[in-house]
């Protein structure tokens, strides 16, 4: 039996979308009760989870042995996830992680690998999974301005980005989940090429149809906006890091991860725009 945690999110659904193609039991676990209710009428095992109680934890994790861990909530909770797991017996752990993290050269990086290490020392088996930048990054937090104003605005200073689709991290995830060969290994995810900003506008504006531009704003403008939306301000530094890791030439470099694991090329921006095109018109 797999545990599937953050279900409902942009990873975790489509990791529960492919398990459906498979024989492999598994339990979709949700942090809101309504989804829990909406995964049983689509006919999944579901459970409610809150990663800050032991029991909720305890009760998610009867009669599973292995654990795709992926937390909506804090690095805490992820740790409470980790020693839930080993008492109720898991097997194995697939966690995702983040591309850059055993290098820890940004906050998010450095806060994944405290989580790696945890699993390391546990004793469960483990492979990580170092995902770059999600494509679907882009209709998720880009969208609403692409939509209203044909233009997305990032802190980028030129960065490009070898961002992968979501779909490819579920595709390896479930390998890892349901086939053997995988443990103890750390497996970098990231699209067939590194693009900017801009060229990623170009790529959208022919997709759409639409002119489409990027905006490089500066730091300031940015931290500005965000706070301004109401995001934390312990996140929107945590953003910014990221930016000059991006900035530093740290997200540019290409791996064969996904090709070798699924034996295929990992998709194209060009692919996801195309699939995604009415999040942008």
């Amino acid at each position: 039996m797999i545990l599937v945690t953050g279900a409902g999110g942009t990873v975790g659904s489509e990791v529960v979308r492919q398990l459906k193609k498979t024989d492999a039991p598994f339990r979709a676990g949700h942090h809101s009760a309504e989804k829990v209710v909406r995964a049983k009428v689509d006919g999944i095992d579901a459970v409610a989870i809150d990663f800050a109680k032991p029991d909720s934890l305890r009760s998610s994790l009867e009669g599973v042995n292995k654990l795709f861990l992926l937390s909506p909530s804090t690095i805490e909770g992820e740790e409470n996830a980790i020693r839930a797991a080993k008492e109720a017996g898991v097997e194995q752990i697939v966690k995702l992680s983040v591309f850059g993290a055993q290098g820890e050269a940004f906050s998010f990086a450095k806060l994944h690998r405290r989580i790696e290490k945890e699993i390391e020392s546990s004793g469960l088996r483990y492979t990580f999974l170092r995902p770059n930048g999600f494509m679907q990054n882009v209709s998720t937090f880009y969208g609403s301005t692409i939509k209203t104003d044909g233009a997305f605005y990032l802190p980028s200073k030129g960065a490009r980005i070898s961002h992968v689709d979501v779909r490819d991290v579920a595709t390896v995830a479930v390998k890892a989940l349901t086939e053997p060969g995988h443990d103890g290994k750390a497996y970098e995810l990231t699209g067939p090429e590194a693009l900017s900003f801009g060229e990623i506008a170009e790529k959208l504006s022919k997709a759409t149809g639409r002119k489409i531009a990027f905006v490089d704003i500066s730091d300031a403008d940015f931290q500005k906006a965000m706070l301004g939306m109401g995001t934390p301000a312990e996140y929107v530094d945590g953003l910014l890091d990221l930016m000059h890791f991006y900035a530093n030439d740290g997200a540019s470099a290409l791996s064969s991860a996904v090709r070798d694991l699924t034996g295929k090329a990992p998709r194209s921006f060009d692919d996801y725009a195309r699939d995604h095109i009415e999040a942008f018109r």
